[in-house]
């Protein structure tokens, strides 16, 4: 297994090609309509991990043993796509909250229209990217497929953030928190891993396996992250803290506890190692990266 400062600059490295390929995909802020690329640009480098891209880029290595040409802009798309559901979570109508990354959130630096605006561009700008993509035409579609199923609203991010709204102010049940987390976090974690090994050549069996691990690192990611917001600050989160209890959200410390939760995140992790064993060494970074993902503090 990688060591702590290997994840370190597996991590680097992938958010270096991911940012490379955002900053020649995303119009530069001078472009007309200034505003709507200074929105997208500000939500975009507000100086996120970059951990779907990475994941993706490690899912390819596992399965190449290399990192392929061109999987920055697969990074880039998946990065425009999460970036596009911060924006939107963040507007008032929603989560309603004004710090994301550590500075304001597109809405309250640039207005809600340009917000809700510079969501949608993002969101569309990375279907243009992801239907350009470096690989083979069967690869490029079944990507888009996936990632549109996984964004969507049955299973996929936008039901999960509907469940999440829904959920607020409710008695949460570990049915419905599961739910939750496995459609408005979960679903995009897990294709992005899926995704990364289909653009390097997975077969069929190879993306069932990724799949298995995705689901199962893709929700100890999201039970870390209710952790987080009850036991961090604002300042260590770069977001705003303890922002779940005040909204009454459905998460799994509500439900089993700090606790219980962190021995869940960890078993998550484990079940979803098991899922790569036939993949051998070669899956070692992305093993590494999601140990990172339940051990982070922020």
């Amino acid at each position: 297994m990688a060591t702590k400062s290997d994840v370190k600059s597996l991590i680097r490295e992938g958010a270096e090609l991911t940012d490379q390929s955002l900053e020649a995909l995303i119009p530069a802020a001078t472009t007309v309509p200034a505003s709507i690329h200074g929105a997208m640009r500000h939500s975009i480098f507000a100086g996120g991990k970059r951990l779907r891209p990475v994941l993706a880029i490690q899912a390819a290595v596992a399965v190449a043993g290399f990192v392929p040409e061109g999987i920055g802009r697969l990074g880039a798309a998946l990065e425009m796509l999460h970036t596009y559901s911060l924006i939107h979570d963040d507007l008032p109508a929603l989560d309603n909250d004004d710090l994301r990354r550590g500075k304001p959130t597109c809405h309250v630096a640039f207005g809600e229209a340009i917000a809700i605006l510079a969501g949608d561009a993002l969101q569309t700008t990375a279907y243009e990217v992801l239907a350009n993509l470096p690989c083979p035409p069967p690869a490029t579609v079944e990507i888009i497929r996936l990632i549109a199923q996984a964004t969507g609203t049955v299973d996929g991010m936008i039901g999960g953030q509907v469940l999440d709204l829904e959920g607020e102010h409710q008695k949460p049940t570990a049915a419905l928190v599961e739910a939750i987390h496995r459609a408005k976090t979960g679903a995009l974690i897990r294709v992005s891993v899926v995704a990364g090994g289909i653009f390097a050549g997975a077969t069929s069996p190879e993306a069932a396996r990724l799949d298995t691990f995705g689901r199962k690192a893709g929700l100890a990611f999201q039970i870390i992250d209710d952790v987080l917001d009850v036991t961090q600050d604002s300042e260590q989160l770069g977001k705003t803290a303890g922002k779940d209890l005040a909204s009454d959200k459905a998460t799994w410390p509500a439900v089993f506890g700090l606790d219980q939760s962190l021995k869940d995140a960890d078993r998550l992790i484990n079940e979803a190692f098991v899922a790569l064993d036939s993949l051998g060494s070669n899956a070692d970074g992305l093993k590494a990266v999601a140990r990172y993902l339940v051990e982070r503090k922020s």
